[in-house]
């Protein structure tokens, strides 16, 4: 059974990866790509387009350093909050699995009372805890705080009720992690590895960094055009530590529109509008300023994704950003088709809207929602 089971993954890995068109075919995308990072000057920028559920185009564009090394496919990029949606999919394994349920209080898995334990004692006898679920922490609806660093006490705390809105929380995801490993006793960076890197031959990505990533790695660019070395994650963070590539990302993509890995049950939590997006932007995450705009098309947290119901149907897309990355995937359930955008520049966000549009067509992105209102490059 086991070397069936294998023989299974591995046989819907490579499905996963096959081309579904010739390279040829993306001659004008590839042209395009080269006038789009011009234009929005940015350094480098990787590409991976998923047709019917299937890897059918990867390209890299640009330069990964300030030396001018070339960006590769298989150049490692820091994933930044894409690590979100990828920890959201092995969760769904292990409701799956019958391990974690979404909706029971995290104080049914942990031995112990949240706050005995010292990174979370800050929340002293707030007993709101008990009223945390996987669910809210995976889309953001737990009212915990984003990163308790931003705090003016450096305290880890609500700062809104649960599940009132959403309002973004690595401290939330981190917490996720936490919650598995200590209930579980899971080594999260390891068991990703196994349930989906390794299975999905996804080589060169990993949550923790590899001392063999050194020999084809991205550094960063400002917006002011300096740039930063790439940073070294020692640890596991469920929030954002993936290192990947774009032959990876893309592998992921695909795997995910496909609901490889999951039973159709756990595939339709990834992008079932589990919680209302009414918020004007995503950040500042507390800032309470509402679009009644985000009703009209279903805005609304999935499991680790954003999902909405555009002009094509159902959609679902993840970003991930900081001051030197900007990354993006976007998907359409019809016809199984996703765009993965890799960046090692903050300021992808100017050629995203043009970009993504040019593979899949008008999605109808909430783009001012993920992304502050700067004018995007055009398409020519």
């Amino acid at each position: 059974m086991r070397l069936r089971s294998a023989f299974l993954a591995a046989s819907l890995a490579t499905a996963i990866a096959a081309p579904a068109h010739a390279a040829s075919d993306y001659k004008a995308l590839d042209a395009e790509i080269d006038r789009l990072i011009v234009a929005s000057k940015i350094p480098g920028l990787a590409v991976a387009v998923i047709d019917n559920g299937k890897v059918a185009h990867v390209v890299a564009k640009g330069v990964r350093n300030e030396k001018g090394d070339p960006l590769t496919t298989d150049t490692i990029m820091y994933a930044a909050s894409l690590t979100k949606m990828t920890f959201a999919y092995y969760v769904l394994m292990l409701v799956d699995d019958g391990k974690i349920d979404l909706d029971k209080s995290i104080a049914d898995y942990l031995p112990k009372p949240l706050p005995a334990y010292p990174k979370y004692a800050d929340l002293g006898v707030d007993e709101r805890w008990k009223t945390i679920t996987i669910r809210r922490l995976l889309t953001h609806s737990s009212g915990l705080a984003d990163q308790r660093f931003y705090d003016p006490e450096n305290k880890f705390r609500f700062n809104l009720e649960p599940g009132s809105r959403y309002a973004y929380s690595n401290e939330g995801i981190n917490l996720a992690q936490f919650v598995i490993e200590e209930s579980l006793g899971l080594k999260v960076g390891d068991e990703m590895n196994r349930r989906l890197f390794q299975p999905l031959g996804m080589t060169r990505s990993s949550m923790i960094w590899r001392d063999d990533f050194k020999g084809n790695l991205a550094d960063g660019v400002h917006e002011d055009g300096k740039w930063e070395a790439h940073d070294d994650r020692s640890s596991v963070k469920a929030a954002g530590s993936l290192d990947t590539t774009i032959a990876d990302m893309g592998k992921l993509a695909a795997a995910m529109v496909s609901g490889w890995g999951l039973s159709a049950k756990a595939r339709a939590e990834l992008d079932k509008p589990s919680f209302p997006i009414v918020s004007e932007a995503q950040f500042p995450p507390f800032l309470i300023k509402d679009n009644p705009d985000n009703a009209r098309i279903g805005l609304a947290a999935g499991i680790g994704l954003v999902v909405y119901d555009g002009p094509q149907g159902r959609a679902f897309f993840k970003g991930g950003h900081n001051d030197i990355t900007d990354n993006h995937v976007g998907c359409v359930e019809k016809g199984k088709r996703c765009v993965v955008l890799l960046s090692n520049s903050g300021l992808g966000q100017r050629l995203y809207p043009t970009l993504v549009k040019s593979v899949l067509g008008d999605l109808g992105t909430p783009w001012a929602w993920e992304y502050p209102r700067k004018l995007p490059v055009a398409a020519q």
